[in-house]
């Protein structure tokens, strides 16, 4: 099985490898493969190997920060760090603003003896279709080059599948931690909203952004929240909430555990033969596992879904408004359509979304209690990783993203990986829960790795 967080931190402490070496390997892999995958923006690769130098002359005194101690991750380049830049692969974005350097939530992870590698590639501004008519690398996926990685956390989660660094952080305003996790073939979990800080992040819909943890395993997203987690004045939306050790509440038994399998309509529609029977036979081994199945129909799913990309479109272009006018051409023309549309949705339109959002909310929460389930599932996408040019329109068109719906809930949804479709590549299992049960979910998916292992498949560029 590849590096994962967990098991670095196990060899770290038995001293089979050094933070250093680690971080070396890593250099060396993104020598090797960052040209051919597009993974990264920058890398810091001098400051990487002090910090590693560092984490084992903490660890060679006695100090321990925790399972973070030494681990390279990769950081999407809409977050600011002390480093340097922050260019939200566009060209239009202000070198000034990532001046201001870590903010919380980077802070709490060097706190955590976390090795920063570098900035990863991302859409511009955390939206739209890789452009290449831009000079950035395009994010290329491991298992088949000739794929997208998805988006548009794209370079963390090709950096982690191909070996380049052990975990990173994406941002999910519609899925985007949880589209390029399941393309990828790896674990992405899509906090609960408010959670995470976002301060030293780009914004692309204020109400609907998440940050979130990506890694190989649903324990190394857990060990990775639970340094990330917890309120923060810079950041009106978090909430406070007792601190949680997520890695503690994770087992490997489902017993007991009931799940409701989302059997809605549209996504069945959505979703390729394929792809559903990889899910059933997901559904099938949870339940050998000793999950008890319930079937769900997810209330007012698709004015969900629809309501989250209108608003995500309508807060983007309030903020963009002004360069849009002023530097269109040097926006990249996914990303500038896309914002622009914005400018379409009225006032009312917000206000009849933010209805939906908190009338759904209640409606999701009192259907999961009256089935009696603790969380859901879905295909997290209807396909697998689409092609740069000549992709099926049903894979490529956006209700085949079986994701946003939950960031206009803000509840918690993770990405696992749970198969692989008639081309090998690879499948994901979405796992919803309820406000602030990341424990629950993260368990689920703990639990569910147990069971298989489709989260050890190796991609064919790999370190």
């Amino acid at each position: 099985m590849p590096w994962t967080i967990e098991g670095a931190a196990r060899d770290l402490r038995a001293g089979e490898i050094t933070c250093e070496q680690l971080t070396a390997e890593m250099v060396d892999a993104a020598d090797r493969l960052d040209p051919e995958l597009g993974t990264y923006l920058a890398r810091f690769d001098d400051e990487a190997l002090l910090a590693a130098r560092q984490a084992d002359a903490e660890l060679a005194s006695g100090r321990d920060r925790g399972p973070l101690h030494g681990i390279p991750l990769g950081i999407k380049d809409i977050i600011a760090t002390d480093e340097g830049p922050t260019t939200a692969q566009s060209l239009v974005q202000p070198q000034e603003w990532g001046a201001q350097g870590d903010g919380p939530l980077m802070a709490r992870l060097r706190d955590a003896g976390a090795v920063v590698m570098g900035k990863t590639t991302t859409m511009e501004y955390a939206v739209g279709r890789p452009d290449f008519t831009k000079p950035f690398p395009i994010p290329r996926n491991p298992w088949n080059p000739d794929r997208w990685t998805g988006g548009s956390s794209s370079g963390t989660a090709n950096g982690i599948a191909s070996g380049q660094f052990l975990g990173g952080l994406g941002t999910d305003t519609g899925g985007s931690v949880r589209l390029p996790a399941a393309y990828c073939g790896i674990s992405g979990h899509k906090p609960t909203f408010g959670l995470v800080p976002k301060s030293g992040c780009i914004p692309l819909g204020l109400s609907y952004d998440h940050i979130g943890p990506m890694a190989r395993t649903a324990w190394d997203c857990a060990a990775m929240l639970t340094v990330m987690a917890g309120a923060d004045p810079s950041d009106r939306t978090t909430v406070r909430r007792e601190r949680v050790d997520y890695v503690s509440g994770l087992s490997g038994d489902l017993a007991a555990t009931s799940i409701g399998v989302i059997r809605n309509q549209a996504i069945a529609d959505a979703t390729s033969e394929s792809m559903m029977e990889v899910f059933d036979g997901a559904v099938a081994d949870m339940a050998t596992g000793g999950a008890k199945i319930e079937s769900f129909e997810v209330p007012l799913y698709e004015a969900m879904a629809e309501g989250t990309f209108m608003a995500l479109q309508a807060e983007a272009f309030a903020w963009h408004r002004s360069t849009l006018g002023t530097k269109w051409p040097e926006y990249g023309r996914p990303t500038r359509l896309t914002i622009a549309q914005g400018a379409m949705i009225s006032a009312g339109d917000l206000v009849q979304i933010e209805r939906v959002r908190q009338v759904a909310r209640h409606r999701v929460l009192k259907a999961m209690d009256d089935a009696g389930v603790s969380v859901l599932v879905s295909p997290t996408t209807g396909y697998a990783a689409t092609p740069f040019s000549g992709a099926d329109p049903k894979a490529v068109s956006m209700a085949a993203i079986h994701t946003p719906a939950w960031n206009s809930t803000g509840f918690p949804a993770m990405s696992v990986p749970m198969g692989f479709d008639e081309d090998e590549l690879p499948c994901g299992l979405q796992i919803i829960g309820r406000p602030f049960a990341d424990a629950e979910v993260l368990r689920v998916g703990h639990a569910y790795q147990q069971l298989t292992n489709w989260h050890e498949g190796v991609a064919p560029i790999h370190a």
